[in-house]
């Protein structure tokens, strides 16, 4: 059976728990395997570029000594992805570029709610490498620390202000810019009455995609 490795780069358990809940109308009988790691040398959050540099090699070391058909980088700053694909000939996913890719593919505008306000610098980054940085039609942060976000209630009020102040911007779908923020997606979505992507979820559906498509 196929295997998806799914790397949360930060060390918090209880992120990689919702990543992988996230996840799971993913998995399917039959279909590839997707197996969630928790990088242990990893900082509780990535929050600054130095955190996002700090892990770049301790993730090259794991996917150099584990074995997977595909490799998803479960951090919506995407850290190190093109180091960590020069550690492998296995394809290599970022969950906020594939969140993009999901975002244009069903509006013309999307928004971001970014976890701090030290995310947007990396996340314009991406959208410059993409050539889709014209698309945003606005990023706000929540500036909330990773265990408020994993609460199910404390980010709640939060989280749907921003959403509104991004939908009366433009935005035509919203992307959730932390992992911690994943087990919100679905009231979001609710309550604005817009496609609301969670990343982790994206870049699965594209990395499985990848490889069934690999083996047809």
């Amino acid at each position: 059976m196929a295997r998806i490795l799914v790397i949360n780069p930060n060390s918090s358990q209880p992120c990689s728990d919702g990543i992988s809940s996230a996840l799971e109308p993913l998995r399917f009988p039959g279909g590839p395997t997707l197996d969630v790691v928790t990088l242990q040398e990893g900082p509780p959050a990535v929050v600054t570029w130095r955190d996002w540099y700090q892990v770049v090699e301790p993730m090259c070391r794991l996917v150099e000594r584990t074995d997977a058909d595909a490799y998803i980088i479960a951090c919506a700053s995407d850290p190190g992805i093109e180091a960590v694909r020069s550690a492998t000939a296995k394809p290599v996913f970022g969950i906020f570029r594939c969140a993009v890719a999901a975002a244009v593919a069903r509006a013309e505008r999307f928004g971001v709610i970014a976890m701090v306000d030290s995310s947007i610098a990396r996340h314009r980054q991406a959208l410059r490498a993409m050539g889709l940085e014209d698309r945003l039609a606005g990023e706000i942060p929540l500036n909330l620390p990773m265990d408020t976000l994993l609460d199910p209630d404390a980010a709640r009020a939060a989280l749907m202000s921003v959403g509104r102040e991004l939908k009366e911007r433009g935005a035509e779908s919203l992307i959730l810019g932390c992992t911690g923020m994943a087990h919100h997606r679905a009231i979001v979505r609710e309550r604005l009455g817009i496609p609301v992507i969670e990343p982790s979820q994206a870049a699965a559906s594209v990395a499985i995609g990848a490889v069934i498509g690999d083996r047809a």
